[in-house]
């Protein structure tokens, strides 16, 4: 079993113990199984590799293979779960509004985590190098990379209030999810990821 990483122990910490939680994108599995095991939830996995799902029914957790971008109302109803998490994807699918508002319908709080294109770096390799960004956040050349929305934390918090979505907390850090003075005072120059816990309005 993967180990937990960084981010999935914050997010394990703002799971209610005995919920019930859909995890989106949920790859091996790794984050319901421990929060099956620390925290008494209980969910689904929805995952499109074959490969994680063998990994996800070998380690016990309930996953339906289907792709994120035809929604979630084929499987689950209106308040369904009271935590849908959907972990570094949201830059990925081809209606990242329509997602946001897929994970509200059937869940009571969202939880996503995305890198921040506005970092620095990113800026900079733009600016001076003058070609799309790739650092230890951002791993992929522009021809394959899986994101396809390229987004800052202040253009996902544009959206939130564009849909009427309440942010609930924030968690700015670098890809090996550690924080500082600086990320809090200066986030969206200086944070790579972020993990950010929402409502509706």
């Amino acid at each position: 079993m993967t180990p937990l990483r960084p981010d999935l122990e914050l997010i394990s910490e703002w799971i209610e113990p005995g919920s019930r939680v859909l995890d989106l994108g949920c790859g091996d599995g790794t984050l319901l199984k421990h929060l099956a095991e620390h925290r008494g939830v209980s969910g689904y996995g929805l995952e499109i590799e074959p490969e994680n799902i063998v990994r996800c029914i070998r380690n016990g957790v309930d996953v339906i293979q289907s792709d994120l971008d035809e929604g979630l109302s084929d499987y689950f109803d209106d308040d369904s779960f009271d935590y849908v998490v959907m972990t570094q994807t949201l830059q990925a699918v081809h209606y990242p509004a329509w997602m946001l508002k897929e994970m509200l319908r059937v869940g009571r709080e969202g939880i996503v985590t995305f890198p921040n294109f506005g970092h620095w770096r990113s800026r900079m390799q733009i600016a001076l190098g003058g070609h799309m960004p790739k650092h230890a956040s951002i791993p992929y050349e522009w021809y394959d990379t899986p994101n396809i929305h390229f987004c800052t934390f202040q253009d996902f918090e544009e959206l939130c209030r564009h849909e009427e979505i309440r942010i609930l907390d924030r968690c700015v850090a670098d890809y090996l999810h550690r924080s500082s003075l600086g990320m809090k005072l200066l986030p969206n120059l200086l944070g790579e990821m972020a993990i950010y816990r929402f409502t509706k309005g």
